[in-house]
């Protein structure tokens, strides 16, 4: 039986896994993705991106891609009651900090392939399909991956590492023995996926009927696309609720039929919210659905299963060339858990303001909301700032507030080309320092140079090697009090000082934190 030896092996070709293989195909890694379907799944699933993963869409080099197959979001998200009066309004037009649109839709087949596209252009990289993963075999340089094809036949590859990214009933997430935290929250939704055959202006076009009778989710399916989410009733049967019957019954409220919409895809899910103890182990790591699930009031499904790709991608990346020893892994659980409790706990929050179906609970609620003027700062449940949890993160001389929190994508000039800060530092770390600061030493330029860390000025006065032509980068320094910081390859802060005396330590700790070991790793930081 042939076996190969790849530097890592992905279970799953959904979005978490390909991007990850892009990720990776692209630093130059040999990458095999096994899938078990045979065919890519055809039908919506997915539907919403916020402005950092279009940042991480943009680091695969895919921004004309993705934004050919989805759609910006034009105004607000609402709430509304039974009434329909607003209770809450969040602003989701505009450009967020990452530098892309607040907000986008998209129908997930599209997206997909758009990734495999990218993935398998790559020259390290192998997806195969109809590949279900039945065993895993970890040794002590690398782990045997046991597939069973269609017919039953079987197959192996070796990988340095195996990624497993193969949703909530993940066969690597089981491999490695872990436990998963359950908040208890669990409400069942139909989702009707629908294409619209008429030229219905929808405004919002993205809102929450918080209607005791029948709480009702109503969205954007991606360009040409729309979709309902209608939460099931207490005693309502779920095999019942899940019928294109049922599915034409409520959507006619929305004067919506056979005549004016096509349905797509209609499926009874049920909202969950948990997370897995520990998400690396050896050689085995997971991502994505595999490592958590949430409820999709906050739209951060899909989004939080690309940051587990950012995060963990950099750190195979440094291991895998030697540039960091194994151990820089151990930090992915607790960066990765910490943020996404945030997000699992902003979901369940919102879910619990939604899913109301007593009418004396729902007045209560609408009375607040309504004397809160709608302002979700007011109205909505209070949490905190997402933040990274300890890893590679600096300490005690550092600007705490931005710690471990994701870096703005402003707009930068360089040689007369005006761009957003990615695409003119390219990938990797970057340490920023304000034109204000004294310049950098010689010798921190030449320590951070050796490990691959561009070192550039950036300001709207003076002779900065980065220009701010809007003026964002002069306001976020000065809001923060900070000389100069450092930013990481998935895009988050390892520090910020205020001192620039402290430039040096701050070089020197991060290099520590990442195990850079001599000059031969001086590939890109």
């Amino acid at each position: 039986m042939q076996e190969t030896l790849h530097d890592v092996v992905i279970v799953g070709a959904g979005p978490v896994g390909l991007t990850l293989a892009r990720a990776l195909g692209l630093r130059g890694h040999d990458v095999r993705v096994l899938e078990r379907w045979p065919e890519p799944y055809a039908l919506p699933r997915a539907v919403h991106f916020d402005d950092e993963i279009g940042r991480i869409f943009q680091s695969l080099g895919l921004s004309d891609e993705i934004r050919a197959v989805s759609a910006a979001v034009p105004d607000h998200y609402e709430w509304r009651n039974a009434s329909g009066e607003p209770l809450v309004r969040i602003d989701w037009s505009g450009i967020g900090p990452s530098g892309w649109p607040t907000a986008s839709f998209f129908s997930q087949p599209e997206l997909e392939q758009v990734l495999a596209d990218a993935a398998e252009a790559l020259p390290g990289v192998s997806v195969t399909r109809g590949a279900e993963v039945v065993g895993i075999e970890e040794n002590a340089d690398d782990v045997l991956v046991t597939f069973a094809g269609p017919d039953g036949d079987r197959g192996r590859a070796r990988g340095r590492f195996v990624v497993g990214c193969d949703g909530a009933n993940s066969f690597v997430r089981e491999c490695l023995g872990v436990t998963m935290h359950d908040q208890g929250f669990f409400f069942d939704w139909l989702i009707v996926d629908t294409v619209p055959l008429d030229d219905r202006e929808w405004s919002p076009q993205n809102w929450q009927l918080c209607d005791p009778a029948r709480p009702t989710t109503i969205v954007s399916g991606g360009p040409g696309r729309r979709r309902w989410e209608f939460m099931r009733l207490p005693g309502e049967d779920r095999h019942e609720l899940d019928s294109v019957e049922k599915a034409w019954e409520l959507l006619a409220k929305w004067e919506r039929t056979p005549d004016n919409t096509t349905i797509e895809r209609h499926a009874v899910y049920t909202f969950a919210a948990r997370w897995a103890d520990q998400w690396c182990r050896g050689r085995l790591a997971i991502a994505g659905d595999a490592a958590h699930q949430m409820p999709p009031f906050a739209g951060q499904g899909m989004c939080s299963g690309l940051r587990d790709v950012a995060n963990l991608s950099w750190k195979l990346d440094r291991v895998l060339r030697g540039a960091s020893d194994r151990t820089l892994l151990d930090s992915y659980t607790p960066e990765r858990s910490a943020h996404i409790q945030h997000a699992i706990a902003m979901s369940v929050e919102l879910g619990r303001v939604i899913c109301v179906l007593d009418e004396q609970q729902a007045a209560e609620r609408d009375a607040r909301m309504i004397a809160g003027g709608a302002d979700p700062q007011r109205v909505l449940p209070v949490s905190a700032k997402p933040v990274l949890g300890k890893g590679i993160t600096c300490d005690a001389i550092d600007v705490e507030a931005v710690r471990g929190t994701l870096a703005p994508q402003f707009p930068v000039q360089r040689a007369g080309t005006r761009d957003l800060l990615d695409e003119l530092t390219g990938y990797g770390t970057v340490l920023l320092i304000s034109v204000d600061a004294p310049a950098a030493d010689p010798a921190v330029r030449d320590l951070a140079d050796a490990a691959g860390i561009r070192v550039l000025s950036v300001g709207a006065a003076g002779t900065p090697e980065l220009g701010d032509p809007t003026g964002a980068w002069t306001r976020w320094f000065g809001a923060h009090g900070i000389s100069a910081v450092l930013i990481r390859p998935d895009h988050y802060v390892f520090g910020a000082i205020a001192d620039h005396s402290d430039l040096t330590r701050l070089v020197t700790t991060f290099l520590d934190r990442v195990r850079t070991t001599g000059p031969r790793h001086a590939a890109t930081a």
